[in-house]
């Protein structure tokens, strides 16, 4: 629930104004958050008959400078272009750096810029070593960003999870697959504690507590099996068969290969001891079971 999220965090500034670049699944969380908080926010979509656009933003439309009128913060939650660029800072950054009283700008990247660490936890000083193309051009667009000199702080997000987009879609519609690979763990955050992080690091920076690099993931990094057998419990279903990783290889998409292909811990130390970030849901238990209360 958003109230939930929202009475964890302080008040924003007054007058504040978030303009949100990537209304999906995370942007459109973010931007219900701060406006229970009273921030005014405008959030882009690609078409403006999509739920939740403010304004459009795409590769043919040219963006009025009246978006940028007032803003305070601004967060980008859209992916890097083929070539590597970042497409806001392609269209828009000379007016990015005309913004008057921009005190927060954010770039939703992704771990998987620290590529495969065999199991090991990453924290925001290890080394990024991205084997993926995506994550090669995520590490692009964040050096990208960092070298505007905006007031920018980059999130590294794991895998996303919340309502409607969890084990319990797949467990319902018969997909599931219950797939074994001894040692293999992925790190997550639920889709609230992005929204609250990200609200939560924007009054941290205005305090002068800004570090460049913050991950954003949960406490317990865990194997798939774990989680839909948890999500099956509560849902009351049978589970599938399990199948060795090295039979179900064979019939994956590249891009779900690409997942199983690294393995890492993403350690949470500097968002939540450090800086002093409380998680809505600490762990993937807490998190199904909030997913599973929200079910139509």
């Amino acid at each position: 629930m958003i109230e939930d999220i929202v009475k964890r965090l302080d008040p924003m500034p007054s007058k504040s104004k978030l303009i949100i670049f990537g209304g999906g699944y995370s942007g459109q969380r973010i931007a219900s958050v701060g406006r229970r908080l009273g921030v005014k926010v405008l959030c882009s979509r690609r078409k403006k008959d999509s739920k939740g656009a403010d304004f459009v933003f795409n590769n043919d439309e040219e963006l009025s400078n009246d978006i940028f009128e007032g803003a305070t913060h601004v967060l980008s939650c859209i992916p890097p272009l083929m070539n590597g660029k970042d497409p806001v800072l392609r269209k828009l950054k000379t007016q990015l750096l005309n913004v008057k009283n921009l005190k927060w700008v954010g770039y939703l990247s992704t771990t998987g810029v620290y590529g495969d660490k065999k199991g090991a936890w990453v924290d925001e000083n290890t080394t990024p070593n991205p084997q993926q193309e995506r994550s090669i051009r995520r590490l692009s667009c964040e050096k990208e960003w960092l070298a505007t000199k905006l007031p920018i702080q980059i999130l590294r997000l794991p895998g996303i999870y919340g309502p409607g987009r969890s084990a319990f879609e797949s467990l319902l519609n018969g997909t599931t697959k219950m797939i074994d690979k001894p040692g293999q763990v992925f790190s997550r955050i639920h889709v609230d504690d992005i929204a609250g992080a990200v609200l939560f690091l924007i009054n941290l920076y205005s305090q002068g507590n800004n570090p460049s690099v913050v991950n954003l993931a949960d406490n317990l990094p865990t194997n798939n099996l774990k989680v839909i057998t948890l999500a099956a419990k509560l849902a009351k279903k049978s589970l599938p068969s399990t199948i060795p990783f090295e039979i179900a290889q064979k019939t994956m998409s590249p891009m779900a290969l690409s997942f199983w292909q690294e393995n890492r811990k993403v350690d949470n130390h500097l968002l939540c001891k450090k800086l002093g970030y409380s998680l809505i849901y600490p762990d993937f238990r807490s998190g199904l079971k909030n997913c599973f209360s929200q079910l139509q």
